[in-house]
Formats: structure tokens, C-alpha cells, sequence
């Protein structure tokens, strides 16, 4: 085993020829995965010499910061299928499959593809705190001014910045926010052609990060059964609802269905159809308020477990005896997400309809219907209706639209909108 030693970082090659970087002294160790995806044809072998020399570069800072040991595990390099841009989420089924086989505390994938934003923009790299996972590209790290080749991997302000872009994600990981005018770790990254070193972490993100260290190294169960692992989920949730809570927030998943016009076709059609069945009116008028909403709470979550299965969005896919505590949670988040997604399609559908009754529908139309004994058709009766229709809307939605982008699901759940 050979080392060298470069301010204060000590980096290791392993006996099995994995590349690792090693540092700290501390009673907590974390273990991480760097995984490599790289463009075709491309070997990736300079985008893995780049993310072992980041990987020893970071490790001292982030010793000192945390007070625990750091050791970064190079995982076997992965060859994408073409050069498009992707979204971070797109890189997690690898990730999270790696987490869970390693067992590593965190995850950071190295590409040379451009990454992608929720918001369409190509960044330098995102991270998903809950998932603790960070993705980065060096991309855009190797773009030069007008009229100048672009950098290579080995240049030094390349280098250096990769550097910098890992650490300032790892930081978004460890549960730290942009700050604007204080950290230089955290300020929100921008590419210095002049950087010729890894910043350095101020003493009150240090603080934070001494006690988020103890809490890194995961738990992990090999339960086997849906008993025994429903079991791990409960726990874990009951040891980090702040992060699962913080997830869904993030996410708007009220609104998602705008995100998702097959969604949200699938669910309109046919209860622009049913709205106008005398058939529809009679039910809605005579179910009871109990019945009405023990019907929409039941199609909801109905749905929101069909769409779990039937696009297998728990991670990681396929059979693993190891489930590791941040992979539940990201499970937990994702089931949360899509519960409140329904929420957010029934409201949509029922505003539509009510709006529809109001609008669309004679004044007196109602009063002169076959099966009223009582003509009067009030407010309550017509929200009845159209959160009836609505509940039909969303089991339509998830039998026949579905989830025609994964990908924006996971990224809204689990990903930062901003580098």
C-alpha cells in the first residue's frame, strides 16, 4: 500500500486496486462510494484519475471539519448509453444500488455529461440530502473562454474547482445551505480560473458538521420479509422526520400533476364525461359525507401504492438482503410525495367540476331532477358531487395515465434546485 502526502491529506491505493482516499483520526468513519459515469467511448479512465485526485484532495477538509475519518471507496466506472444531458436523479438507481451493496454513508458520481436542473438549466453539479447523494459534472468545469481549447481534466483550475464543486455538495449533504457572504465552502459555486486550493469550511459549519458526523454512518438491517422491513421503515422514520418532512416540502407535490399532463389527461377525460351522467348526480347527491370522503382518502392512497408498484419506484430495484436507513427514507419520501400528488390531482379535478356545476350547468336544472325528493340543491351538495367525480378522476389518472417521468419525481423528491 503506497501514500503520499499533500496538505495534510493522506491518500491510499487499496491491495484490490480500488482507489481510496483516507483521513482523519476520529472514532466515527465514513464511508464513501465515487462513482464514476462516463460518456461512450471515452474509457473513463481520465475521469477517474480525476475523481481520485478530488477524492484526496477534499478528504483533510473534510476530516477537520467533521472530526471523523473519511475514506472514499472507487467503485467500478460506469459507461452511459449516449452523451445527453441528464438529470441528477437519473444517476440514483446506480447510487442507491451501490449504497446499499457497499455499505456506504454517502454516495458522489463524477460525470462528464451535462447535468440538468428542475428547471431545465445545465449546473455544475446537485446534490439530494436525504438520499445523500451528490452528482457532479466536470462538464462544465472544463468549458474556456472564447477562442481557447477547452480545459483538460489535469489542468489545475479544473482541478482545483472539481475540488471545490465535491466539497461544496458534500457540505449541501451534510445539511449546510448556500451562504452568500460568509463560508467560501458554501457560497454558491462559480468557476475561479485562480483557485489553487480546496476552500475551507468556518468554524459554525464545522460545529453543525461535528454533530451530523455521529449521525452518518448508517444503519442497516438485513430483515427479510414485508414485515421485518415495514418495521425498519417505521423506525427510521421515527429517527429522521426532520429530513423526511424537509423532502416533502421541497418538493410541491400538490402540484406536481402540472408536471405530469398524461397524469392529469388520464384523470380529466373521463370525468368530463361522467359530469354530465344523471347517473353520477344520483350517487353524489345520496352518498353520506363519511362515505364521500372515506371513498377519496381510500382512492387516494389506492393510488399512490399502484403507481409505487406498478413503476417500481422503490430503491434500490430488484431483491437485496442489506436495506440501509437513508435508502427507507428515500422510500418513505417517495410514497409521501405521491400520497400528496393524488392530494394535489383530486383538488385539480374537483376544482374543474365544481367550476363546471357552477358555471356550465342551468340554474334550474337540478331543481326539476327525476330522483330529488328535495329539490334544493345547496353548496354542500355540489362540492359532494365534485369531490365524488374527483375521486373518480384519480383512480382514471393512475390506472391510465401513470407516471410518464420517473425522473422528475425522484428529482423533485430528493434533489436541491440549486448547485
Amino acid at each position: 500500500m503506497s501514500s503520499v502526502r499533500n496538505d495534510g491529506v493522506l491518500g491510499a491505493t487499496s491491495d484490490d486496486g480500488a482507489a481510496r482516499a483516507d483521513a482523519g483520526e476520529g472514532d466515527v468513519v465514513v464511508d464513501v462510494g465515487l462513482l464514476v459515469a462516463h460518456s461512450p467511448r471515452s474509457g473513463g479512465v481520465d475521469l477517474a484519475g480525476f475523481a481520485d485526485r478530488a477524492a484526496r484532495d477534499v478528504v483533510g477538509e473534510l476530516a477537520s471539519a467533521t472530526d471523523a475519518s473519511w475514506r472514499f471507496h472507487a467503485e467500478e466506472p460506469e459507461e452511459l448509453s449516449d452523451y445527453d444531458a441528464r438529470y441528477p436523479s437519473e444517476f440514483l438507481e446506480d447510487a442507491a444500488l451501490r449504497m446499499v451493496k457497499g455499505p456506504y454513508d454517502l454516495v458522489v458520481v463524477v460525470t462528464d455529461v451535462p447535468l440538468l436542473s428542475r428547471r431545465e438549466r445545465r449546473v455544475p453539479g446537485l446534490a439530494s440530502p436525504l438520499g445523500r447523494v451528490a452528482v457532479v459534472s466536470t462538464r462544465t468545469l472544463r468549458l474556456s473562454p472564447r477562442d481557447q481549447p477547452r480545459r483538460s481534466l489535469d489542468d489545475a483550475a479544473v482541478r482545483w474547482n472539481g475540488a471545490a464543486l465535491i466539497l461544496h455538495q458534500i457540505g449541501h449533504v451534510l445539511g449546510a445551505g448556500h451562504d452568500e457572504g460568509g463560508d467560501a465552502a458554501m457560497a454558491p459555486f462559480t468557476f475561479d480560473a485562480e483557485r489553487n486550493g480546496v476552500p475551507r469550511f468556518d468554524a459554525t459549519l464545522s460545529r453543525q458538521f461535528r454533530r451530523e458526523a455521529g449521525r452518518i454512518p448508517e444503519e442497516e438491517t438485513d430483515a427479510r420479509g414485508p414485515l421485518g422491513r415495514l418495521w425498519f421503515y417505521l423506525v427510521s422514520v421515527a429517527r429522521n422526520p426532520g429530513e423526511v418532512a424537509a423532502a416533502v416540502v421541497r418538493s410541491r407535490a400538490l402540484a406536481l400533476p402540472l408536471s405530469l399532463p398524461k397524469l392529469s389527461t388520464a384523470a380529466l377525460v373521463p370525468t368530463l364525461v361522467v359530469v354530465f351522467s344523471a347517473e353520477t348526480w344520483d350517487v353524489g347527491l345520496n352518498i353520506t359525507d363519511g362515505t364521500a370522503t372515506l371513498f377519496a382518502v381510500g382512492s387516494i392512497l389506492l393510488a399512490a401504492v399502484y403507481l409505487l408498484f406498478s413503476h417500481n419506484l422503490l430503491f434500490p430495484r430488484g431483491r437485496q438482503q442489506v436495506l440501509t436507513e437513508h435508502v427507507a427514507l428515500v422510500n418513505v419520501a417517495v410514497f409521501c410525495i405521491l400520497v400528496l400528488a393524488m392530494v394535489g390531482l383530486y383538488l385539480l379535478v374537483g376544482v374543474i367540476m365544481l367550476t363546471i356545476e357552477y358555471v356550465v350547468f342551468p340554474p334550474n336544472l337540478m331543481t326539476n331532477w327525476p330522483s330529488l325528493e328535495d329539490p334544493t340543491v345547496g353548496v354542500v351538495e355540489l362540492v359532494r358531487i365534485a369531490g365524488f367525480i374527483a375521486t373518480i378522476g384519480v383512480l382514471s389518472g393512475a390506472l391510465g395515465g401513470g407516471l410518464e417521468k420517473q425522473t422528475i419525481l425522484r428529482h423533485l423528491v430528493l434533489f436541491n434546485d440549486r448547485p
